[in-house]
């Protein structure tokens, strides 16, 4: 029988109203997660995550706790009907919930952490402002060779963020260094070229300066080996220590996501079910597209989640 391998989104997932479904239906959420949420943060995120307002939830020290907030009560769920995962990966962010499910960290130090991270992300970006953009309908060596021509050009980072499936690249970097990138492919056979409503140039070089203190940060946190496998999106390798696991978020903050290697690893190990657990539906889709015929489930509703409990358990 095909194993199951949980995912769990990263930014670009939020909207307002993502987990309103799942309070509904299982109440005992809020108090468990979405009042202990603002207790810890000090803030009314659960009230953001409700009603937005979107701009809001676009600003990156409200982001990451949204989607981990979000993620996490849609795990518990599936955990109240016995479903459990044989592999945990997460995308960028959402690598803080796979480890929350994995038990390497309890969901309120996963929730300080984004809270930080988001904070120092925002701060590099505020500084040195950047964005982000998919290119869809290239490969991922001819974006490279694109990004290394754009930084000679404009004398700005450029930078190849995110691997998501076969056809799909994300560059972050300087808006000029982006700007250029996006001029030189105008001339390219790329089909598509969207400019990502995200705060800030993440994974990219850009962010090298936030490590130590993300670091600083992480020691406050209790980490734990692994208790289901987890799969690094930096490394697209198995973390089988509480160590591997930290230098993994550290990593992350420079490095790019190599989501579709680790999505091809997953399948080498005989996943064949994936179920995003979360706000958002975009991994399934580049799940689909790296292995055609996997089968994928959504969370992020009392019905979607409902019929992926039916499916695996």
């Amino acid at each position: 029988m095909p194993s199951t391998a949980f995912v769990f989104p990263g930014q670009g997932s939020q909207r307002a109203g993502m987990g309103l479904d799942l309070v509904r239906n299982w109440p005992y959420l809020q108090d468990r997660y979405y009042e202990r949420a603002d207790e810890i943060l000090g803030f009314p995120l659960s009230e953001l995550c409700r009603n937005g307002p979107a701009s809001a939830l676009r600003e990156m020290p409200v982001t990451q706790p949204a989607v981990l907030l979000t993620s996490v009560a849609a795990l518990d769920v599936l955990r109240t009907y016995s479903a459990e995962p044989d592999f945990v990966a997460g995308h960028s962010l959402g690598e803080f919930s796979a480890l929350v499910c994995a038990g390497v960290l309890e969901w309120t130090d996963a929730l300080r952490l984004v809270r930080m991270r988001g904070e120092l992300m925002d701060d590099v970006s505020r500084r040195v402002p950047g964005k982000m953009a998919a290119v869809v309908g290239l490969g991922l060596t001819e974006v490279e060779e694109l990004c290394d021509r754009a930084a000679a050009q404009s004398g700005e980072v450029v930078e190849v963020a995110n691997h998501n499936d076969l056809t799909q690249v994300v560059v972050s970097g300087q808006i000029g260094g982006i700007e250029r990138l996006l001029e030189l492919l105008r001339s390219t056979r790329a089909e598509r070229v969207v400019v990502l409503e995200i705060a800030g140039p993440a994974h990219c070089s850009l962010m090298q300066d936030i490590e130590q203190d993300f670091v600083t940060a992480m020691e406050q946190a209790e980490f734990r080996d692994p208790r289901i496998p987890f799969y690094s999106g930096t490394t697209a390798a198995l973390v089988r220590t509480a160590e591997e696991a930290r230098e993994c978020l550290r990593l992350q903050l420079t490095g790019r996501v190599r989501w579709t290697e680790l999505v091809q690893a997953l399948g080498a190990e005989g996943v064949g079910t994936f179920v995003e657990v979360g706000p958002g539906k975009a991994l399934g889709g580049m799940c689909r597209r790296i292995l055609p015929g996997v089968q994928t489930f959504r969370t992020n509703d009392a019905d979607l989640l409902k019929t992926a409990v039916n499916a695996i358990v």
